[in-house]
């Protein structure tokens, strides 16, 4: 076992699923922030258990190609992002290897290379921020939480969302501070503004402001909004309402101040509704490029029924409607199904129909129904597909499975569940929509085993 406090030399040779390098010292597992792999280090171990051990980086003593000198001045204590240390080769290589390596290891899978569609910037890319508020010696201030903890670091600008969007947070912070609006303090919950959500569509430019509050009232909304419209693209700001304790951002009610309380984008040529509660991929060029690749491997015909679980507010399935003979989205947030409905009836598909439901029970239902599609699209959220999900694939028999997913291992947890129901792993790909940030998404294209033969 390792000794706390004591130094080693350490050579990285892994990365974990958070990004965080792998050494080993001595049999023992230590995992590294900032790390490269293939750097040698003195470290210091800074926690120290029999099989594994947390350290940190004393002195390079190798130094990798791959290091750059971070352009953010706060990205050691920001848990925003996890690579500004590393040119964004490395960062992608890592990410496609991270979803190679965890399909093979929990999927079961023999994969020697897997592709992945880098992004074309660093920069900006992120068209939804959540900033939590915190204050200090009676001043507010807002940035994003330490990494493991609920500690606001104060970030003036942040490389990875439009300057708009600091703008907006700016403007609040400012608000707050010269009427004296509280900021929620979640210890004694106490306060009002927990959070500061901007959204800003990345065609239209239009930028929604929700600020989640401990309350239903806000003070001096008139000089809030006189603030905000100065800053281009403001459309809409919406009052969000959460009483609860607890980590969850957005409450259950909504209540608009100003404009619509929606924004409207373009995705794959088609217009989308956007409410604060509405999931959109937060990477706008890369969603499209990961929604073309669905699309590609679903291989849809005009006499195809299409079912899209987890399907927001429709931007997978609306973009498959021309495809297809009929297209099914089934979502759990009752909002995001009203704005899929509203979406299809902007862009004229009349070939398209939601359900608001839990995906596995709405599924099970269908089938029930007498239901059967050819093509099932699924993009769950991290935890993966629950065992009734799964068990309506495998009533439906679906000839083609295109599973979305944001967590290389539930991916490779349900991959192999799939398996043992008939299906094969045809393919699969990693997509960056998170450049700097550890997480990485994936399309992967499932086929019956009796179809193959056909």
């Amino acid at each position: 076992m390792l000794e706390k406090n004591k130094q080693y030399e350490a050579v990285v040779t892994d990365y974990t699923a958070e990004g965080q390098g792998v050494a080993h010292v001595e049999g023992c597992a230590v995992f590294l922030p900032n790390a490269i792999a293939g750097e040698k280090y003195i470290i210091r171990i800074e926690k120290a258990q029999k099989t594994w051990a947390a350290g940190k980086i004393v002195e390079v003593l190798e130094r990798s190609c791959h290091r750059v000198n971070r352009e953010c001045p706060v990205a050691k204590l920001c848990g925003g992002c996890d690579f500004w240390h590393m040119d964004y080769e490395e960062e992608t290589r890592l990410k496609a290897e991270r979803v190679r390596q965890t399909l093979n290891r929990i999927g079961g899978q023999q994969l020697e290379t897997l592709p992945i569609l880098s992004a074309p910037t660093c920069y900006g890319y992120r068209n939804k921020a959540q900033y939590p508020v915190s204050s200090q010696k009676g001043r507010a201030f807002a940035g994003f939480f330490r990494a493991g903890t609920h500690q606001v670091v104060e970030n003036k600008r942040c490389l990875i969302l439009p300057e708009e969007s600091d703008r907006v947070k700016d403007a609040v912070i400012d608000y707050m501070n010269q009427y004296r609006v509280s900021a929620y303090d979640e210890l004694t919950h106490k306060g009002l503004v927990r959070h500061i959500y901007v959204r800003r569509g990345g065609v239209s430019g239009q930028i929604l402001v929700c600020l989640v509050v401990g309350g239903r009232k806000l003070p001096h909304i008139p000089e809030l909004i006189g603030r905000l419209k100065k800053i281009p693209g403001f459309a809409t700001l919406v009052l969000g309402v959460n009483t609860r304790p607890g980590n969850a951002v957005l409450g259950e009610e909504f209540i608009t101040l100003y404009g619509e309380g929606f924004i409207e984008d373009t995705l794959c040529g088609l217009t989308f509704r956007l409410s604060p509660r509405s999931f959109y991929q937060v990477n706008h060029h890369q969603a499209q490029r990961l929604y073309e690749a669905a699309i590609r491997q679903a291989g849809i015909t005009k006499n195809d029924l299409v079912l899209d679980l987890y399907c927001g507010v429709g931007t997978i399935t609306l973009a498959m409607a021309a495809a297809a003979g009929k297209v099914i989205g089934v979502e759990v947030v009752e909002q995001a199904v009203e704005d899929a409905r509203e979406n299809a009836r902007r862009n004229g598909i009349e070939n398209a129909e939601f359900f608001c439901g839990d995906a596995g029970k709405a599924a099970l239902s269908l089938e029930q129904q007498g239901i059967r599609p050819d093509v099932v699209v699924v993009d769950p959220p991290r935890k993966g597909l629950n065992a009734d999900t799964i068990e309506a694939l495998e009533r439906m028999a679906p000839r083609r499975i295109v599973y979305v997913s944001c967590d290389p291992a539930t991916l490779a947890r349900d991959v192999a569940l799939l398996e043992q129901r008939g299906y094969t792993l045809q393919n699969a790909q990693a997509v960056d929509l998170f450049p700097r940030c550890a997480h990485v998404e994936s399309v992967a294209l499932l086929t019956r085993k009796e179809s193959q033969c056909q």
